[in-house]
């Protein structure tokens, strides 16, 4: 069976800035709450007028190839796993054909077949879950992985509607917009490998987040119930599957001797909650935390890959550094994904 190793990594900024300062400015109905303060995220990247979902992916897929040996017409599959999926100027969702399609045709990744995969925020996450097992079957020898991210458009639907601070789309001031691309194939070994990748959902929960279109004015709108979203019981759920699933293989949390940990970047009190929650369940340090919060915000699906690469970019990586993928989505949504790493094409 093929080890499944992520080859490259690109990712797109937007070049567009903008503070939560001017988000909360820009509100109808001003509220006393410091979500900076609350949240630790400062700045988000917000798609220009002329670009979309479909533009963030392709900038992010020709960024991936820059740094990959492979050139586009070797690539067998491309994944598009976005929640949003915008083709032109305005907020349009497109979802037939898919998106995938639409990347296929602008990188050039003319022998690939394609698809698109939908969940929530872990729909990248879900895409390379897919496409490594794929590999490890036989089915494909390489792969692309993608998400282009334009769902500041919550934001600005909550920044029209949000009366009090109890409001349930109070979350969707927290978002920016990204793109992400990983490549995966079967050629890696000890030093470079994804070493598994779980998920797991929890249905009964679906309906403490929805997206849908908004119920007041045009527009898109997340309605999130985050004090049930971020119940004890709920953020449980992930140090408890990963707890379980190492037992199952004789193996324990502290014996991964993992270097870094990427949760989904929901916001830094989040992060610390559920961080703290991890170490009373597996009796064990965490390791050090990686986050691009203060100046990405929540990226939604590209979040962990955005953070990845952040890191990456920034610092030397030692031989077999060892980083845990945490995903948080609605659904609910959790799991693991451990991946060893020692080059990555982002860091060239």
């Amino acid at each position: 069976m093929s080890i499944v190793r992520f080859e490259s990594l690109g990712a797109f900024f937007p070049e567009r800035i903008m503070s939560t300062n001017e988000l909360m400015n820009s509100m109808v109905n001003p509220q006393p709450i410091n979500v900076e303060e609350i949240t630790g995220i400062k700045n988000r990247r917000i798609l220009q007028p002329h670009e979309n979902s479909l533009s963030a992916a392709v900038e992010a897929v020709n960024n991936c190839l820059k740094n990959s040996s492979y050139q586009p017409e070797d690539i067998d599959i491309v994944i598009s796993g976005s929640i949003s999926r915008t083709r032109v100027a305005g907020s349009q969702q497109h979802f037939d054909p898919a998106l995938s399609l639409f990347i296929k045709k602008e990188v050039g990744l003319k022998n690939a077949i394609h698809f698109d995969v939908s969940n929530a925020c872990s729909g990248m996450m879900t895409g390379v879950h897919f496409l490594s097992k794929m590999i490890q079957a036989g089915v494909v020898k390489n792969g692309i992985v993608v998400s282009g991210e334009q769902i500041s458009t919550i934001s600005e639907t909550a920044a029209r509607e949000i009366e009090n601070p109890q409001d349930p789309q109070f979350g969707s001031l927290t978002v920016g917009d990204s793109g992400a691309a990983v490549i995966l194939d079967g050629k890696g070994d000890a030093d470079n490998k994804i070493d598994y990748i779980e998920l797991t959902t929890c249905a009964e929960y679906s309906e403490l987040c929805i997206g849908k279109p908004s119920q007041k004015t045009p527009g898109y709108a997340l309605y999130t119930h985050n004090s049930e979203m971020h119940k004890k019981s709920r953020l449980m759920m992930w140090p408890m599957f990963q707890k379980e699933l190492l037992h199952k293989q004789g193996r324990t949390f502290q014996g991964e001797d993992y270097d870094y940990i990427i949760q989904h970047q929901v916001g830094a009190k989040f992060v610390d909650r559920i961080n703290a929650l991890g170490e009373k369940a597996f009796e064990a340090s965490m390791p050090q935390n990686i986050n691009c919060l203060e100046e990405m915000g929540n990226t939604a699906t590209t979040s962990h890959f955005i953070a990845l690469h952040s890191h990456i970019q920034n610092n030397n990586l030692k031989p077999r550094t060892k980083f845990l993928l945490v995903p948080a989505a609605s659904g609910l949504v959790t799991g693991c994904l451990s991946a060893t790493i020692s080059h990555l094409g982002a860091a060239a």
